[in-house]
């Protein structure tokens, strides 16, 4: 019963879902899913996090990176049966084909390169807000 409400709980959200799909080519790391959904890195990696403890994805960390995959050794039957009904409903989704095209987008950009466009932006978004709190423009 656990499992079951584990997978129930992870699967009843429209942007885990979409987590959860664009893994199924390829693994991902937090960077690419963040550009994907366009969501702060925190909400992702809880989303990420969801879907983990699910056992709908799996991670690994590769220096200050984490990355994501759909799992793929010893996978809970339930999980299996999830993972293959959200697929087999789902990929015609237009959201879904968007997703994954954008998915072939965004893997076309180094990793690296990405992850440091997003904390550069981060830091100008602070710094204004910074700026706009002492009155400046």
């Amino acid at each position: 019963m656990r499992e079951f409400m584990a997978i129930t709980r992870a699967l009843g959200d429209e942007q885990r879902v979409r987590l959860l799909l664009a893994l199924r080519q390829r693994e991902l790391c937090v960077c690419q899913l963040v550009e994907l959904v366009g969501l702060a890195t925190s909400t992702v990696s809880k989303h990420m996090s969801i879907l983990k403890q699910a056992q709908l994805v799996e991670s690994r960390k590769e220096g200050r990176w984490i990355y994501y995959r759909l799992p793929r050794d010893h996978v809970p039957r339930v999980v299996q049966q999830a993972i293959d009904w959200v697929v087999e409903h789902l990929t015609n989704d237009p959201r879904i084909k968007q997703d994954q095209q954008q998915v072939e987008a965004i893997d076309r950009i180094d990793p690296q390169q990405l992850c440091k466009g997003r904390s550069d932006r981060q830091g100008q978004s602070r710094k204004k807000r910074a700026e706009i709190s002492r009155g400046g423009s």
